[in-house]
C-alpha cells in the first residue's frame, strides 16, 4: 500500500504543478519554468476531471495500512485536490477576477533568485514572455462580469508587470527582443481593455454566505463554521481591548479607564520611537540582530542554520506592509537565502500618507514585525520546516498558511512573555506590549471583516469604524484592509485561527511534558513541517 500511495502522490503533485507552472516555480519545482498556465474553461474542466480520478484513487487507499506520517500526507493531498476542484467548479475566479490572469509573478519568480544560471532563467522567462499574448487573449474571452475593485487592482498590478518587462527583462534580453516587445504590447492592450470594462464592472465582490462557508473550510482545513469563527473573534477582541486599556494605563502611568488612553499611548510611542524612509532598512536590520541575540541567550527554540538577507523591497510590492518574509520555495533544491524585504514608502505617496504609514509602522512596531517575519517567526519556522520537508515531498507541497501564520503570531507573544525588549529605554517593554496587542486586535478584526464582508452586510464605514476605533489603526491602513477584504476571501482569518490553534497545541504539550524546556517543546512542534494544525496534532499524538 505504501508503494501505491507514493505512486499516486507523485501523479497528483505532477498534474497540479503542471497545471499551474507559476506556482510550481514559486514552490521550487522548475520543470515547468518555461510555461504559463492554461486558464481556459476547457483546460480547467479537463483538469477537474483528472483530479476527480485522483480523488477516487486517494479514497481507495487503505490508510490503516499506512504509517502515521503517510496517513497525514494522504489527507494533505486529498485536501489539496479537493480545494482545486472546488475553485474550478464553484468559485470560478478565472471568469470574474482579472488578477488571476497576471503573469507577473511567473516572471518575477524566475529573476529574483539565482536557482539556476542566468541564461537558463532568461530562456525560461523569454518563453513565458512569448506566451503572454495568447494568455491575455484567452483572458478577454473568459472574463465576464467583474467587480470594480478587482478590475482597478488588476490594472495597477499589470502596471507592475509591464514595468518588470520593460526594466529587468529588457535590460537582460534587450529592448528589441521579440519576447519583450510582444509581451509589453499585449500587457498594454490588456490594461486598456480592462480600463474600458470599468464602467460595466458591477459584480458584487462579496461571495455570499453559501459559497463563503465552503471556501472557508478549504482555506482553513478546519471545521470551524463562519458563525462560530465570528463569535470566537468577537469574544477575543473584547479580551484584547481590555488588555490594551490596561497596558496603555501602565505605559502612561495612569489609572485604567478612559478609552482615549490607548490612542494617546500609541501616539506617544510613534513620537518617541520614530521610523522613516531614511532609517527603516537599518532599523529592521538592527531589530533582526537584536532578536537573534535574545534567542541565543534565551533558548525558546532552536535556531537552525539559515542564510538571511535584509533587502530593499521591489517598488511593485510596496505600500501594503513595511516588510515581509520571502523564503525559497519548499521544493527548491538549490541552497538559497531567505529575504526579509523592507520598503521605504512608494515614491508617489504624499507627505501626509507617509507620516501615517510610519505612525502605524513606528520604531517599536518594527521590532514586533521583525519577530513575526524573521526570528522566531517565519524565517525560523520555515527553516525548521524545510528539514522535515526534505524527507517528505508531500509535506513540502502542501504547506498550511494557517500553521505558518499562526506560529508567527504566537512567536510575537512568546518573545514578549520571555522578556524581549526592543531597546534599553525603560518604557520600551511596555511600548512593545502595546504594539503587540494592537497587532492582536488587528488580526482578530481581520477575521471579523472576512466573515462579515463575504457572508454578511457590513458597510465600508462600519468596517473603517471597527478598524480605526476598536483596532486603533491609521486611516490608510484601514482603507487598504477594506480593499483587501473585498479582493480576497478566506485568507484574512488564517492568522487568528492559526494563532489559537498553535497556542492551544503548545499549552497541551506543556501539560503533557511539564519537565520539558521551552526549546524542547517548540522544536518538537516545528519538527513536522508546516501541516495544518489538525494534522500537527495527529503527528504529535495529542
Amino acid at each position: 500500500m505504501k508503494a501505491a500511495f507514493d505512486r499516486i502522490a507523485r501523479e497528483v503533485m505532477r498534474d497540479l504543478l503542471q497545471a499551474d507552472p507559476i506556482r510550481a516555480t514559486a514552490l521550487g519545482d522548475h520543470a515547468y519554468d518555461h510555461l504559463l498556465p492554461d486558464l481556459s474553461s476547457a483546460a480547467r474542466a479537463s483538469l477537474a476531471d483528472v483530479l476527480d480520478t485522483h480523488l477516487a484513487a486517494l479514497d481507495a487507499v487503505d490508510d490503516l495500512e499506512l504509517e502515521l506520517d503517510d496517513q497525514v500526507d494522504l489527507e494533505i493531498l486529498r485536501v489539496a485536490v479537493s480545494r482545486t476542484v472546488f475553485e474550478i467548479r464553484e468559485v470560478r475566479s478565472t471568469t470574474w477576477n482579472p488578477m488571476t490572469w497576471n503573469p507577473g509573478n511567473g516572471l518575477h519568480g524566475l529573476m529574483s533568485r539565482d536557482f539556476a544560471p542566468l541564461d537558463e532563467r532568461l530562456a525560461a522567462a523569454r518563453s513565458r514572455l512569448l506566451a503572454i499574448p495568447g494568455m491575455l487573449a484567452t483572458a478577454r474571452r473568459e472574463l465576464g462580469d467583474m467587480p470594480r475593485v478587482h478590475v482597478e487592482t488588476a490594472i495597477g498590478q499589470f502596471e507592475g508587470t509591464l514595468h518588470l518587462v520593460r526594466t529587468t527583462l529588457a535590460e537582460h534580453l534587450g529592448e528589441e527582443d521579440e519576447g519583450v516587445v510582444v509581451a509589453a504590447a499585449s500587457i498594454e492592450a490588456f490594461m486598456a481593455w480592462l480600463t474600458k470594462q470599468l464602467p460595466m464592472a458591477q459584480r458584487d465582490p462579496r461571495l455570499g454566505r453559501h459559497l463563503y462557508s465552503a471556501l472557508l473550510w478549504h482555506s482553513l482545513d478546519d471545521d470551524t463554521q463562519a458563525d462560530e469563527l465570528l463569535a470566537l473573534a468577537n469574544t477575543h477582541l473584547l479580551q484584547v481591548e481590555q488588555e490594551l486599556r490596561q497596558a496603555a494605563a501602565q505605559y502612561l502611568e495612569k489609572e485604567p479607564g478612559p478609552h482615549d488612553l490607548v490612542p494617546r499611548a500609541l501616539a506617544d510611542i510613534a513620537g518617541r520611537f520614530p521610523a522613516s524612509d531614511a532609517t527603516v532598512l537599518d532599523q529592521v536590520s538592527r531589530s533582526l540582530a537584536r532578536t537573534v541575540g535574545f534567542l541565543q541567550e534565551t533558548p525558546l527554540v532552536g535556531i537552525p542554520d539559515a542564510a538571511v538577507e535584509v533587502i530593499e523591497m521591489p517598488e511593485i510590492h510596496r505600500g501594503v506592509a513595511v516588510a515581509y518574509c520571502d523564503s525559497p520555495g519548499p521544493l527548491e533544491q538549490a541552497e538559497l537565502p531567505t529575504f526579509v524585504a523592507v520598503a521605504p514608502t512608494p515614491a508617489a505617496w504624499d507627505s501626509d500618507r507617509v507620516a501615517s504609514f510610519y505612525r502605524e509602522y513606528n520604531g517599536v512596531q518594527l521590532h514586533d514585525l521583525t519577530i513575526h517575519e524573521a526570528f522566531p517567526g517565519h524565517v525560523l519556522q520555515l527553516a525548521h520546516s524545510r528539514r522535515a520537508e526534505r524527507r517528505r515531498k508531500v509535506r513540502a507541497f502542501g504547506r498550511s498558511s494557517v500553521l505558518i501564520e499562526g506560529w508567527a503570531v504566537y512567536a510575537e507573544e512568546l518573545m514578549i512573555t520571555a522578556g524581549y525588549l526592543p531597546s534599553d529605554d525603560p518604557r520600551a517593554g511596555l511600548a512593545l506590549r502595546l504594539q503587540q496587542l494592537k497587532m492582536q486586535a488587528r488580526m482578530t478584526i481581520n477575521a471579523i471583516l472576512d466573515v462579515r464582508v463575504h457572508s454578511g452586510d457590513i458597510t465600508e464605514q462600519e468596517a473603517l469604524d471597527l478598524m480605526m476605533l476598536r483596532g486603533f489603526q491609521e486611516e490608510g491602513e484601514a482603507v487598504g484592509k477594506w480593499r483587501r477584504a473585498l479582493l480576497t476571501a478566506g485568507q484574512l482569518p488564517t492568522y487568528f485561527v492559526g494563532y489559537l490553534a498553535v497556542r492551544a497545541i503548545a499549552a497541551d504539550l506543556r501539560v503533557l511534558h511539564p519537565d520539558w524546556s521551552e526549546r524542547e517543546l517548540h522544536d518538537l512542534m516545528l519538527s513536522c513541517g508546516s501541516p495544518a494544525p489538525r494534522h500537527l496534532r495527529t503527528l504529535l499524538g495529542i
